[in-house]
């Protein structure tokens, strides 16, 4: 499908391929070329050299000497011999001697010999050239002949060279050697160019590059576009990615974090031991100072290699707010319920007194129950100041009288008007009260043993202290800390409310207050929160 995709458009190890080895290709002839011009630059001179030895060898024999200083019928010849056998033997192709008048005496055309040479002057010191004579071109070294008798005097000149086409035909004899080399390292650049093609091609699960375009153009979309928080972890433990919805949660800056360690991105606590796998299991419960979440954490491995986890968050703040909401609406509901149930009872009972005639008995029923529970109620309110609490705690009465739990206000219970901390306590003296309710009705619960949970709520100079005890099967050794843990139960889930949640939500109210909150372990649980007068 990617073939068609692309049309007729190479793979990308292919055009990596291509490109490399023609890069290699013109690197190796450019470099062939530049070594090829040095080689001959330097054979050329290498026989430039070798000539100007050859032509100082020449000069210095005393049988050429004496023929040019001292000329005879016989000197040409002797000369001539002498040129041809170092010829022979130095594989040069002329020795030309010339006398001080610039008369040839030796050539290896017979008809120059005894003509004048071209140049006007002789040399008077060793040099080396590309000469243009009668042989055609060539490497020429020349030097000055000297008298035998006057060592200063100058008689004439040596010439010794030997044509291009003879140096050019043994640097093409070389030139395979050359090539070979230059053949052979870009083999092996073109196979290594092939090894890293065919590696990069498996780094990229052979994708194309504008396959791997597009996944990352989607990668970002949908990163950024979906509603929960994601963000990513390599196999040191380093954050690789984080999208937009995981910075709003973790409350991590827009730029920051990518790159670092967990340990460094978010504080010590149970967010961070999810984050990190230290608590393993799906779904886990992780409450922050402004948001409930849902996280999993699932390990990423590749062709069998674990390349590190990907964790999700889900911001459940606002269904956790309307699934207590709906917890709050429905013991309302249960308390109701209670109140109509236990009206209903005494209705019935007053209307079987009255259908038996006994309306002494029913009159002094009725006294004997309005009694009762106005000097409860009568009690709360005289000891409670805010009515939102005295309301509370009449609703819980209703539905511990239905549970058969004994519901007790302690004897020093008194609090005044504190309208800056009635929401906070309502959220806590709730929350405390259920989790007794549970604790003194649930399994674990002596049969024939009835519930009792006692209620105390103290103010003082200091501050508040708010006070809730039972009798039920109480909290485990060791287990005191742990209560106040996002998710910590030993209670099964009802519907869709996540159990767990009450103490958590609790135990971070009462810190972000500044006050403390403690539970007993043992047999018969107890809850204590302090809250002090001032926030710090």
């Amino acid at each position: 499908m990617r073939r068609g995709a692309g049309g007729g458009r190479r793979k990308l190890s292919s055009q990596i391929l291509v490109s490399q080895v023609s890069i290699l290709l013109a690197v190796v002839l450019v470099g062939f070329a530049l070594f090829a011009r040095q080689e001959r630059h330097q054979l050329d001179r290498q026989y430039m050299d070798e000539a100007l030895q050859i032509a100082q060898t020449v000069a210095d024999t005393p049988e050429v000497k004496g023929c040019i200083e001292f000329p005879s019928a016989d000197c040409d010849g002797t000369l001539q011999d002498i040129a041809n056998r170092i010829q022979d033997d130095t594989r040069t192709d002329y020795v030309v001697i010339v006398d001080a008048d610039r008369v040839r005496h030796t050539h290896p055309n017979p008809g120059l010999v005894g003509r004048r040479i071209e140049e006007t002057a002789l040399v008077t010191r060793p040099e080396v050239r590309f000469d243009h004579g009668s042989v055609g071109e060539s490497v020429n070294g020349r030097v000055p002949l000297y008298s035998r008798l006057d060592p200063g005097e100058r008689i004439g000149q040596v010439s010794v060279g030997r044509k291009v086409t003879d140096v050019a035909t043994i640097f093409s004899g070389q030139l395979p050697i050359y090539a070979a080399w230059f053949g052979v390292a870009l083999a092996v650049g073109a196979l290594a160019s092939y090894v890293l093609a065919r590696r990069l091609k498996t780094r990229t699960f052979g994708l194309e590059l504008d396959e791997i375009a597009r996944l990352l153009q989607e990668r970002e979309a949908v990163l950024h576009g979906i509603r929960e928080g994601m963000i990513a972890f390599d196999r040191a433990g380093r954050v690789t990615m984080v999208n937009d919805e995981a910075r709003r949660l973790l409350g991590l800056p827009m730029f920051g974090g990518v790159g670092g360690f967990l340990d460094a991105v978010v504080p010590p606590g149970r967010l961070r031991d999810v984050l990190s796998g230290e608590i393993e299991g799906q779904d886990q419960v992780v409450l922050t100072d402004d948001h409930y979440l849902t996280v999993n954490r699932m390990p990423v491995t590749l062709a069998g290699r674990p390349h590190g986890a990907v964790v999700t968050l889900r911001d459940r703040t606002e269904l956790s707010g309307l699934l207590r909401e709906l917890d709050s609406v429905t013991s309302l509901t249960d308390a109701l319920r209670a109140q109509q149930h236990e009206f209903s009872n005494r209705m019935h009972t007053v209307a079987g007194l009255l259908e038996l005639g006994e309306t002494e008995e029913a009159l002094r029923y009725l006294t004997d129950l309005s009694g009762a529970e106005a000097a409860f109620a009568e009690s709360v309110r005289a000891r409670i100041a805010p009515p939102v609490l005295v309301g509370l705690i009449l609703a819980k009465a209703a539905v511990a009288g239905e549970r058969g739990v004994e519901l007790e206000l302690t004897e020093d219970t008194w609090l005044g008007d504190t309208p800056d901390k009635v929401q906070a306590l309502t959220t806590i003296l709730g929350n405390l009260i259920d989790n007794a309710f549970d604790a003194v009705s649930g399994p674990g619960v002596a049969v024939g043993k009835p519930g009792r949970v006692l209620v105390g709520i103290v103010e003082d100079d200091d501050g508040i202290t708010v006070r809730v005890a039972d009798n039920g099967p109480g909290i485990p050794a060791g287990a005191a800390e742990m209560v106040f843990t996002d998710g910590y139960t030993t209670k099964p889930d009802t519907g869709s409310m996540r159990r767990g949640l009450g103490l958590a939500l609790v135990h971070r109210l009462v810190q972000r207050l500044g006050g403390t909150i403690t539970a007993s372990e043992g047999p018969g649980a107890v809850f204590t929160v302090r809250l002090r007068a001032r926030p710090v």
